[in-house]
């Protein structure tokens, strides 16, 4: 699969976002809760969506987004799927905690929707799953679903997963710098049992997508998988960068 489509007014990219929001992600992470920086990496990247999508005072709807933030339900944030020029109307959403995590039912969420929006996508981007979570699923096993969204598919290529795992020390090599940092390439760079079970269950980065991190300073490796062990704030905005690094035309046009 070539992954080459462009997100563009015509063809958008679609992307899911499925966040965990059980009581654990209340817990600090660098002297705020995780929960804080997630909404703070959330309002970033629907900023830089719409600078990406915007040519003199016109937003073009060059990104769809759907958001289901889940923890023993699935709550719809933006009530269904929504071109970037409508999500920017609507405000940044601002998540709460609830209590536990079933991530198998937000991968169903977003099965189902994938099923019925596939059809419709054969001159589009790939569509990406980004998922974020901190701790282990308290119900059922989500990696069938996952592998089943693996396999989906249209003409640019297999639907992507990418995983965001949020917590501390959860590398063998601490990540120093991130702006130099290659990627993970095997599941046990990380140290979390749950993180390696993660890996697994994410896609391969394009590398039409490592070369538009490149452009944002970036050296995310082409083949490395995408997952990002989220154990600071600067991880967590480029996990967010990887899930919007879908190429552009004007990417193109900016010498990427």
């Amino acid at each position: 699969m070539a992954y080459d489509k462009y997100a563009t007014g015509d063809t958008p990219a679609l992307i899911v976002y499925l966040i965990d929001i059980s009581a654990s992600m209340n817990q600090p992470l660098e002297g705020r809760s995780k929960i804080d920086w997630v909404n703070e990496a959330i309002e970033r990247i629907l900023i830089t969506m719409v600078k990406r999508s915007t040519k003199g005072a016109i937003i073009s709807p060059r990104y769809r987004v759907a958001m289901a933030a889940y923890s023993e339900e699935v709550y719809d944030i933006l009530g269904g799927i929504l071109p970037i020029n409508e999500v920017v109307k609507l405000g940044h959403p601002t998540l709460s905690t609830d209590s536990a995590t079933d991530t198998k039912l937000a991968f169903e969420w977003a099965r189902d929707l994938l099923e019925a929006e596939l059809p419709k996508l054969d001159d589009c981007p790939a569509p990406m799953v980004c998922h974020l979570t901190d701790g282990a699923y308290t119900h059922g096993d989500p990696a069938p679903i996952a592998h089943q969204i693996m396999h989906m598919e249209n003409p640019d290529g297999n639907v992507l997963i990418e995983n965001i795992y949020v917590g501390a020390d959860l590398t063998y090599s601490p990540i120093n710098d991130v702006e130099e940092w290659t990627g993970i390439l095997e599941a046990n760079e990380l140290k979390n049992p749950h993180a390696q079970n993660l890996f697994r269950l994410s896609s391969n980065l394009p590398n039409g997508y490592a070369n538009v991190l490149a452009e944002e300073g970036y050296k995310l490796s082409a083949g490395s998988r995408m997952i990002i062990p989220g154990s600071n704030s600067d991880l967590i905005e480029l996990a967010f960068a990887m899930s919007q690094a879908t190429p552009t035309r004007q990417f193109l046009l900016n010498g990427g």
